[in-house]
């Protein structure tokens, strides 16, 4: 006799974030026995998300949207590590081996807009973690919520470092014409050595920036942002020069900037990379990151040079209203980009 299908799923309900923290909180990660390892070593826990759509304030956005957290990227810069601790984990290596994929998030993202309520605002896609990195190659989420977006005529602002993007250019060229979408691939520097060194998980620059060349030949309004510059690492006029060039060559349609920051969090992780790995420069960042930014004459000088270098290799900034980025103009770019030292 054929069995027939269930009607319902019996299959055990997945836990809520805070389920994660509560169980985490009591005994760590281990207690997380339902979490699955892959072959890259990280652990990856499906978790049911009440909603998608998250409400921000103070940035040129009020609606972001990330499928998962955590992040095998494991960029020691990344200023999403600090957020890992709100599920009671570590924002060293825990932030890069425990991953949280929001399984039933292209459902939810459905319902909210399909609410009469909703205006279809600008939604930034992966402003806390990667919405690209490796693990969408297996669950597809962002490709899900991407497809969901365009039904709902809501235009996209997306960042990441993952070439995978390529992968849903049929979908991004779809939103692009019903309601507009904008791609932000993160390239900080072209520099191999302060890649390896800054950016272990990621995909080479360059093929980044071949990634951006494929969006942008399909019609798709890609361009660059260098976040963070990383004073020390990536940070020399030379470097900086390389890069912009190396933008402009793809075809990039804008490129933005800014200068690494350090809230609390973060800066303890990288400041303990710093302390391991490169020593003599610890008394240095100590110095220029005695607070959250480094000093406002130093960004400047950054910036400056940045925008001059934009102007020597014809790429534009993008147009007000839409980056994503929080760079900032400066009331001298020659003068600037003349400045020699950037001392620290």
């Amino acid at each position: 006799m054929p069995s027939l299908p269930f009607l319902i799923d019996l299959s055990p309900n997945k836990p809520t974030t805070r389920d994660i923290a509560d169980t985490v909180k009591a005994g760590g990660t281990r207690a997380l026995t339902t979490a699955q390892e892959r072959a890259d070593a990280a652990r990856y826990q499906e978790v049911t998300c009440r909603s998608a759509l998250n409400r921000v304030e103070g940035m040129p956005f009020h609606w972001t949207l990330n499928p998962y957290r955590g992040c095998t990227h494991g960029c020691h810069y990344c200023f999403a590590r600090r957020y890992h601790v709100q599920f009671e984990m570590n924002v060293d290596d825990e932030f890069a081996s425990v991953i949280l994929v929001k399984h039933n998030i292209v459902a939810v993202l459905r319902r909210e807009l399909d609410r009469t309520s909703w205006q279809r605002e600008l939604v930034a896609l992966g402003t806390a973690t990667d919405p690209y990195q490796p693990i969408e190659g297996h669950y597809k989420l962002t490709r899900g919520c991407l497809e969901r977006l365009v039904e709902g005529r809501t235009p996209v602002g997306l960042v990441t470092k993952g070439p995978m993007v390529v992968r849903d250019q049929d979908v991004l060229v779809e939103l692009s014409r019903a309601a507009g979408c904008t791609v932000h691939m993160s390239v900080p520097t072209t520099d191999e050595d302060a890649w390896r060194i800054l950016e272990p998980g990621t995909a080479p620059p360059l093929q980044r920036l071949r990634a951006v060349r494929q969006l942008v030949d399909a019609g798709i309004n890609a361009g660059v942002l260098m976040a963070p510059i990383v004073p020390g690492f990536s940070s020399s006029r030379s470097k900086l020069e390389r890069t912009v060039k190396a933008i402009a060559d793809h075809g990039a349609r804008f490129v933005g900037c800014n200068v690494m920051y350090l809230q609390e969090g973060t800066r303890t992780h990288f400041m303990k990379f710093v302390s391991q790995e490169f020593p003599s420069m610890l008394p240095r960042y100590e110095r220029l990151y005695a607070r959250k930014y480094p000093p406002a004459e130093y960004r400047k000088q950054v910036q400056g040079m940045v925008k001059a270098l934009q102007g020597r290799y014809g790429i534009s900034r993008e147009s007000a209203g839409k980056t994503l980025s929080s760079d900032q103009p400066v009331e001298s770019a020659a003068e600037a980009f003349e400045q020699a030292a950037f001392a620290w």
